[in-house]
């Protein structure tokens, strides 16, 4: 199923470009600034609770890709197998450390490298720290759909120039440093504990929202499609350079909120 190219929109300034707040995400790691940014669960739940090229996403998709394994990445594997994916993790360290994972997944699942797993996905999730974009694997995502999770923390990943300024956001670097794939932005203003928990069917009163941010329609929609199965209402917050509005800083980092309160704490960000 293609996907038409779409132009890249201009970012604006990331909304902690001059903050100096204690990091709200994942604790501190060493700073290692190698990235160079170019530019700018109910009823029928499971346990959980819930110049581009054409896209090589099936049509009706069976299997997720993980390159990274961590709070977001590991539950995001249980809801696809809860939900009838196949899912393909990676991490840093190789398949070997990710058995008992695995083994508590189940049949549906397997362990790869990050390059396998990319090209095993017919939609692949990033879920790696900031620092460590450069190392996601290219050539195996050209022209599929990218879920992006990650966040900008300088205290971990080290200050970079280009998002304290504005001039891009972490997505963008992503999609960048991927050429031709089509990067969605998601799944970042969520912790792994109401990710897991808090998904609701179609229709329930009180549904969480989540946002994305992307520049294809049609890969916005087969994210769309994911999230809702998990149990989310999706806002669409726009091109991907609005990804900032539910980065850290903003309204909509973190608070449960359905959608008008969700589209309320986006139009309220400020950079």
């Amino acid at each position: 199923m293609a996907i038409r190219p779409s132009a890249r929109a201009t970012s604006g300034q990331s909304p902690h470009a001059s903050k100096k707040k204690s990091c709200r995400g994942p604790p501190p790691f060493p700073c290692a600034s190698t990235v160079r940014p170019v530019r700018r669960r109910a009823k029928g739940f499971s346990r959980s609770g819930n110049s581009r090229r054409p896209t090589r996403v099936a049509a009706h998709m069976t299997t997720i890709g993980l390159i990274g394994a961590g709070h977001i990445g590991g539950t995001l594997a249980r809801l696809a197998v809860d939900h009838g994916y196949d899912v393909v993790v990676s991490n840093s360290r190789g398949p070997e450390t990710l058995v008992d994972l695995v083994t508590e997944l189940g049949d549906r699942a397997r362990a790869a490298t990050a390059a396998e797993a990319a090209e095993a996905g017919d939609i692949v999730v990033v879920t790696v720290p900031f620092n460590a974009v450069d190392q996601v694997p290219a050539a195996p995502l050209a022209g599929k759909v990218v879920i992006d999770t990650n966040n900008y923390y300088w205290e971990r990943d080290g200050h970079v120039s280009a998002l304290d300024s504005g001039e891009t956001t972490s997505a963008e670097v992503l999609a960048d440093h991927l050429g031709s794939a089509h990067v969605v932005k998601a799944f970042n203003h969520i912790t792994s504990t109401d990710l897991g928990s808090r998904g609701l069917p179609p229709g329930s009163d009180g549904r969480r929202a989540l946002a994305i941010a992307g520049d294809s329609a049609e890969a916005k929609a087969q994210v769309t499609a994911l999230i809702d199965r998990f149990g989310f209402d999706v806002v669409d917050a726009g091109p991907l350079a609005e990804g900032w509005r539910y980065q850290r800083d903003t309204p909509a980092y973190g608070p449960d909120l359905d959608k008008t309160g969700l589209r309320d704490a986006l139009a309220a960000a400020t950079r």
